[in-house]
Protein backbone atom coordinates (compact mmCIF):
# COMPACT_ATOMS: atom_id res chain seq x y z
CA UNK A 1 0.00 0.00 0.00
CA UNK A 2 1.80 3.50 -1.04
CA UNK A 3 1.31 6.58 1.54
CA UNK A 4 -0.75 9.68 0.09
CA UNK A 5 1.53 12.18 -0.10
CA UNK A 6 1.44 15.31 2.14
CA UNK A 7 2.24 18.02 -0.24
CA UNK A 8 -1.84 18.07 -1.82
CA UNK A 9 -2.88 18.06 2.04
CA UNK A 10 -0.42 20.91 2.44
CA UNK A 11 -1.90 22.24 -0.94
CA UNK A 12 -5.33 22.41 0.64
CA UNK A 13 -4.56 24.26 3.76
CA UNK A 14 -3.02 27.16 1.97
CA UNK A 15 -5.72 27.25 -0.35
CA UNK A 16 -8.22 27.47 2.46
CA UNK A 17 -6.12 29.23 4.21
CA UNK A 18 -5.85 31.60 1.37
CA UNK A 19 -9.46 31.31 0.71
CA UNK A 20 -10.27 32.68 4.15
CA UNK A 21 -7.94 35.69 4.10
CA UNK A 22 -9.43 36.94 0.87
CA UNK A 23 -12.98 36.34 2.36
CA UNK A 24 -11.95 38.38 5.71
CA UNK A 25 -10.35 41.02 3.12
CA UNK A 26 -13.07 41.67 1.22
CA UNK A 27 -15.04 41.95 4.62
CA UNK A 28 -13.04 44.73 5.40
CA UNK A 29 -13.79 46.98 2.63
CA UNK A 30 -17.42 45.40 2.20
CA UNK A 31 -17.06 44.22 -1.51
CA UNK A 32 -18.22 40.69 -0.21
CA UNK A 33 -20.95 41.98 1.84
CA UNK A 34 -23.06 44.24 -0.13
CA UNK A 35 -24.59 41.66 -2.39
CA UNK A 36 -25.09 38.40 -0.16
CA UNK A 37 -26.90 40.82 2.87
CA UNK A 38 -29.33 42.60 0.50
CA UNK A 39 -30.10 39.66 -1.76
CA UNK A 40 -30.88 38.22 2.37
CA UNK A 41 -33.02 40.93 2.94
CA UNK A 42 -35.41 40.95 -0.12
CA UNK A 43 -36.47 37.31 0.11
CA UNK A 44 -36.61 37.40 4.20
CA UNK A 45 -37.32 40.88 5.73
CA UNK A 46 -39.98 41.40 7.27
CA UNK A 47 -43.40 43.09 6.27
CA UNK A 48 -43.28 45.92 9.04
CA UNK A 49 -45.81 48.75 8.59
CA UNK A 50 -42.96 51.74 8.63
CA UNK A 51 -41.29 49.64 5.73
CA UNK A 52 -44.40 49.98 3.53
CA UNK A 53 -44.69 52.81 1.10
CA UNK A 54 -47.55 54.48 2.27
CA UNK A 55 -46.11 55.46 5.71
CA UNK A 56 -44.04 57.99 4.31
CA UNK A 57 -41.38 60.07 6.12
CA UNK A 58 -43.63 60.54 9.29
CA UNK A 59 -44.08 56.70 9.43
CA UNK A 60 -40.51 56.28 9.35
CA UNK A 61 -39.72 59.22 11.63
CA UNK A 62 -42.38 57.47 14.25
CA UNK A 63 -41.14 54.04 14.12
CA UNK A 64 -37.33 55.67 14.59
CA UNK A 65 -38.56 57.14 18.15
CA UNK A 66 -40.58 53.97 19.08
CA UNK A 67 -37.85 51.46 18.18
CA UNK A 68 -35.58 52.78 20.39
CA UNK A 69 -34.87 50.12 22.94
CA UNK A 70 -38.11 48.59 21.95
CA UNK A 71 -38.66 45.32 20.33
CA UNK A 72 -40.90 45.61 17.54
CA UNK A 73 -43.71 43.26 19.11
CA UNK A 74 -44.17 46.30 21.22
CA UNK A 75 -44.27 48.74 19.09
CA UNK A 76 -46.52 47.74 16.57
CA UNK A 77 -49.80 48.34 18.02
CA UNK A 78 -48.84 51.64 19.23
CA UNK A 79 -47.40 52.84 15.90
CA UNK A 80 -50.51 51.80 14.14
CA UNK A 81 -52.71 53.70 16.74
CA UNK A 82 -50.62 56.54 16.93
CA UNK A 83 -50.83 56.70 13.19
CA UNK A 84 -54.15 56.55 12.66
CA UNK A 85 -54.74 59.18 15.06
CA UNK A 86 -51.76 61.66 13.57
CA UNK A 87 -51.11 60.78 10.33
CA UNK A 88 -49.42 63.93 10.05
CA UNK A 89 -47.16 65.74 12.13
CA UNK A 90 -49.69 68.75 12.22
CA UNK A 91 -51.88 66.44 13.67
CA UNK A 92 -49.89 65.55 16.81
CA UNK A 93 -48.51 68.87 16.50
CA UNK A 94 -51.67 70.58 17.19
CA UNK A 95 -52.45 68.62 20.35
CA UNK A 96 -50.78 68.94 24.18
CA UNK A 97 -47.67 67.23 24.81
CA UNK A 98 -49.28 65.56 27.56
CA UNK A 99 -51.80 63.63 25.01
CA UNK A 100 -48.10 62.25 23.12
CA UNK A 101 -47.07 60.74 26.55
CA UNK A 102 -50.64 59.30 27.25
CA UNK A 103 -50.69 57.66 23.80
CA UNK A 104 -47.14 56.32 24.41
CA UNK A 105 -48.39 53.99 26.93
CA UNK A 106 -46.27 50.85 28.31
CA UNK A 107 -43.58 51.76 25.48
CA UNK A 108 -40.65 52.59 28.05
CA UNK A 109 -38.92 55.93 28.22
CA UNK A 110 -41.84 58.24 27.58
CA UNK A 111 -39.39 61.23 27.33
CA UNK A 112 -39.19 59.84 23.46
CA UNK A 113 -43.06 60.98 23.31
CA UNK A 114 -42.32 64.25 24.51
CA UNK A 115 -39.32 64.87 22.35
CA UNK A 116 -40.98 63.35 19.30
CA UNK A 117 -44.23 66.21 19.78
CA UNK A 118 -41.49 68.81 19.76
CA UNK A 119 -40.16 67.48 16.64
CA UNK A 120 -43.72 66.76 15.15
CA UNK A 121 -43.90 70.96 15.90
CA UNK A 122 -40.58 72.14 14.38
CA UNK A 123 -41.54 70.19 11.30
CA UNK A 124 -44.69 72.39 11.09
CA UNK A 125 -43.03 75.48 11.73
CA UNK A 126 -40.26 75.11 10.05
CA UNK A 127 -41.24 72.78 6.97
CA UNK A 128 -44.59 73.27 6.30
CA UNK A 129 -45.36 70.19 8.27
CA UNK A 130 -43.40 68.05 6.05
CA UNK A 131 -40.43 65.75 7.25
CA UNK A 132 -37.52 67.43 5.54
CA UNK A 133 -35.35 65.86 3.78
CA UNK A 134 -31.61 67.19 3.68
CA UNK A 135 -29.93 65.61 6.83
CA UNK A 136 -28.95 68.76 8.55
CA UNK A 137 -32.54 69.54 8.62
CA UNK A 138 -33.01 66.46 10.40
CA UNK A 139 -30.32 66.81 12.81
CA UNK A 140 -31.70 70.19 13.65
CA UNK A 141 -35.23 68.90 14.53
CA UNK A 142 -35.84 68.82 18.66
CA UNK A 143 -35.04 65.21 19.86
CA UNK A 144 -33.07 64.34 16.81
CA UNK A 145 -29.58 62.53 17.15
CA UNK A 146 -27.59 61.44 14.33
CA UNK A 147 -28.54 57.77 14.02
CA UNK A 148 -32.06 58.99 13.05
CA UNK A 149 -31.49 61.61 11.22
CA UNK A 150 -29.66 59.03 9.29
CA UNK A 151 -32.30 56.78 9.26
CA UNK A 152 -34.81 58.46 8.24
CA UNK A 153 -32.77 60.00 5.66
CA UNK A 154 -31.82 56.50 4.57
CA UNK A 155 -35.47 54.86 4.74
CA UNK A 156 -37.58 57.46 3.96
CA UNK A 157 -35.38 59.32 1.04
CA UNK A 158 -33.25 57.13 0.00
CA UNK A 159 -30.23 58.24 0.47
CA UNK A 160 -26.92 57.22 1.46
CA UNK A 161 -25.68 57.69 4.84
CA UNK A 162 -24.51 54.64 7.62
CA UNK A 163 -27.01 53.96 10.07
CA UNK A 164 -25.73 52.70 13.21
CA UNK A 165 -28.06 50.95 15.74
CA UNK A 166 -26.80 48.28 18.49
CA UNK A 167 -28.07 45.56 15.91
CA UNK A 168 -25.87 46.90 12.82
CA UNK A 169 -22.87 47.48 15.39
CA UNK A 170 -22.86 44.04 16.13
CA UNK A 171 -23.28 42.43 12.86
CA UNK A 172 -19.94 45.01 11.76
CA UNK A 173 -18.04 43.63 14.75
CA UNK A 174 -18.64 40.00 14.28
CA UNK A 175 -18.25 40.24 10.54
CA UNK A 176 -15.19 42.73 10.21
CA UNK A 177 -13.78 43.64 13.47
CA UNK A 178 -14.07 39.66 14.66
CA UNK A 179 -15.00 40.47 18.25
CA UNK A 180 -18.25 39.40 19.86
CA UNK A 181 -19.40 42.58 20.74
CA UNK A 182 -19.44 45.76 20.11
CA UNK A 183 -18.41 48.30 22.50
CA UNK A 184 -21.02 49.91 24.98
CA UNK A 185 -20.77 52.97 23.39
CA UNK A 186 -20.52 53.85 19.78
CA UNK A 187 -16.75 54.57 18.91
CA UNK A 188 -15.21 57.03 16.17
CA UNK A 189 -13.71 53.67 14.95
CA UNK A 190 -16.92 52.36 14.40
CA UNK A 191 -18.63 55.42 12.76
CA UNK A 192 -14.99 55.42 10.42
CA UNK A 193 -15.91 51.25 9.83
CA UNK A 194 -19.73 51.82 8.49
CA UNK A 195 -18.78 55.10 6.44
CA UNK A 196 -16.31 52.43 4.57
CA UNK A 197 -18.78 49.56 4.48
CA UNK A 198 -21.23 52.08 2.78
CA UNK A 199 -21.87 51.25 -0.87
CA UNK A 200 -21.51 54.15 -3.09
CA UNK A 201 -24.73 53.56 -5.19
CA UNK A 202 -27.20 55.70 -2.92
CA UNK A 203 -30.36 53.38 -3.96
CA UNK A 204 -28.08 49.90 -2.84
CA UNK A 205 -26.25 52.15 0.44
CA UNK A 206 -29.75 52.81 1.46
CA UNK A 207 -30.93 48.79 1.14
CA UNK A 208 -27.49 47.75 2.66
CA UNK A 209 -28.49 49.93 6.00
CA UNK A 210 -31.84 48.46 6.33
CA UNK A 211 -30.42 45.05 5.37
CA UNK A 212 -27.45 44.80 8.00
CA UNK A 213 -30.24 45.94 10.78
CA UNK A 214 -32.16 42.99 10.22
CA UNK A 215 -29.47 40.96 9.94
CA UNK A 216 -28.18 41.98 13.14
CA UNK A 217 -32.04 41.71 14.79
CA UNK A 218 -33.20 38.67 13.05
CA UNK A 219 -30.01 36.14 12.52
CA UNK A 220 -26.92 38.00 14.22
CA UNK A 221 -28.58 38.30 17.69
CA UNK A 222 -26.74 39.38 20.30
CA UNK A 223 -27.59 36.03 22.71
CA UNK A 224 -27.79 33.13 20.10
CA UNK A 225 -26.29 33.80 16.61
CA UNK A 226 -27.72 31.48 14.26
CA UNK A 227 -24.52 31.53 12.10
CA UNK A 228 -26.10 28.20 9.86
CA UNK A 229 -29.00 30.87 8.68
CA UNK A 230 -26.42 34.33 8.25
CA UNK A 231 -25.16 34.81 4.28
CA UNK A 232 -22.44 36.34 5.41
CA UNK A 233 -21.08 33.37 7.76
CA UNK A 234 -18.10 32.21 4.98
CA UNK A 235 -16.63 36.35 5.55
CA UNK A 236 -17.12 36.75 9.23
CA UNK A 237 -13.97 37.51 11.12
CA UNK A 238 -15.28 36.42 13.74
CA UNK A 239 -16.49 32.94 12.94
CA UNK A 240 -13.16 32.84 11.03
CA UNK A 241 -11.52 33.51 14.33
CA UNK A 242 -12.94 30.60 16.20
CA UNK A 243 -15.71 32.91 17.66
CA UNK A 244 -13.88 33.74 20.43
CA UNK A 245 -15.35 35.03 23.58
CA UNK A 246 -16.07 38.67 24.48
CA UNK A 247 -13.22 40.45 26.15
CA UNK A 248 -13.98 43.97 26.50
CA UNK A 249 -15.96 45.36 29.50
CA UNK A 250 -18.96 43.64 31.11
CA UNK A 251 -22.08 44.51 28.75
CA UNK A 252 -24.80 46.65 30.53
CA UNK A 253 -27.71 45.03 31.79
CA UNK A 254 -30.68 47.01 32.54
CA UNK A 255 -32.46 46.59 35.83
CA UNK A 256 -35.56 47.40 36.24
CA UNK A 257 -37.52 45.91 39.23
CA UNK A 258 -37.46 48.47 42.45
CA UNK A 259 -35.97 51.51 40.49
CA UNK A 260 -36.56 54.62 40.15
CA UNK A 261 -37.80 53.96 36.20
CA UNK A 262 -40.67 51.50 37.97
CA UNK A 263 -41.82 53.77 40.19
CA UNK A 264 -41.71 56.31 37.42
CA UNK A 265 -43.78 53.94 35.19
CA UNK A 266 -46.51 53.72 37.71
CA UNK A 267 -47.16 57.28 38.66
CA UNK A 268 -47.37 57.70 34.67
CA UNK A 269 -49.83 54.93 34.28
CA UNK A 270 -52.04 56.92 36.70
CA UNK A 271 -51.77 60.20 35.10
CA UNK A 272 -52.27 58.82 31.92
CA UNK A 273 -55.55 57.05 32.95
CA UNK A 274 -56.88 59.85 34.33
CA UNK A 275 -59.16 62.38 33.04
CA UNK A 276 -59.11 64.75 35.63
CA UNK A 277 -56.17 66.04 37.31
CA UNK A 278 -54.95 63.98 40.28
CA UNK A 279 -54.26 64.55 43.97
CA UNK A 280 -51.31 63.76 45.82
CA UNK A 281 -52.51 61.33 48.07
CA UNK A 282 -53.72 58.79 44.71
CA UNK A 283 -50.38 58.85 43.57
CA UNK A 284 -49.15 58.27 46.99
CA UNK A 285 -50.99 54.75 46.75
CA UNK A 286 -48.61 53.97 43.99
CA UNK A 287 -45.65 53.06 46.13
CA UNK A 288 -44.76 52.83 49.56
CA UNK A 289 -40.97 53.97 49.34
CA UNK A 290 -41.86 57.36 49.74
CA UNK A 291 -38.57 59.08 49.22
CA UNK A 292 -38.11 57.13 46.18
CA UNK A 293 -41.82 58.38 45.37
CA UNK A 294 -40.88 61.60 45.68
CA UNK A 295 -37.75 61.32 44.20
CA UNK A 296 -39.41 59.53 40.90
CA UNK A 297 -42.31 62.03 41.08
CA UNK A 298 -39.69 65.42 40.76
CA UNK A 299 -38.06 63.66 38.07
CA UNK A 300 -41.12 63.30 36.30
CA UNK A 301 -42.16 67.21 36.98
CA UNK A 302 -37.92 68.23 36.04
CA UNK A 303 -38.55 66.01 32.42
CA UNK A 304 -41.24 67.78 31.18
CA UNK A 305 -43.42 64.61 31.78
CA UNK A 306 -45.97 65.95 34.60
CA UNK A 307 -47.20 68.92 35.13
CA UNK A 308 -47.93 69.90 38.73
CA UNK A 309 -50.83 72.26 39.98
CA UNK A 310 -52.08 74.06 43.06
CA UNK A 311 -53.69 71.98 45.71
CA UNK A 312 -51.25 69.36 45.50
CA UNK A 313 -52.95 67.96 42.14
CA UNK A 314 -50.94 66.80 38.83
CA UNK A 315 -51.44 66.18 35.17
CA UNK A 316 -49.71 64.99 32.12
CA UNK A 317 -48.27 68.18 30.08
CA UNK A 318 -50.69 70.55 28.37
CA UNK A 319 -47.81 72.95 26.97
Amino acid sequence: MTSTPAIPSAMTAAAENASAAASAAEAADGTGLHRPVTDWFAEHARDLPWRRPEAGAWGVMVSEFMLQQTPVSRVLPVYEQWLARWPRPADLAAEPPGEAVRAWGRLGYPRRALRLHAAASAIQERHGGDVPREHAQLLALPGVGEYTAAAVASFAYGQRHAVLDTNVRRVFARAVTGRQYPPNATTAAERKLARALLPEDEDLAARWAAATMELGALVCTARSPECHRCPIAAQCAWRLAGSPAHEGPPRRTQAYAGTDRQVRGKLLAVLRDAVTPVPQGVLDQVWDEPVQRARALDGLVSDGLVEPLGGGRYRLPHS
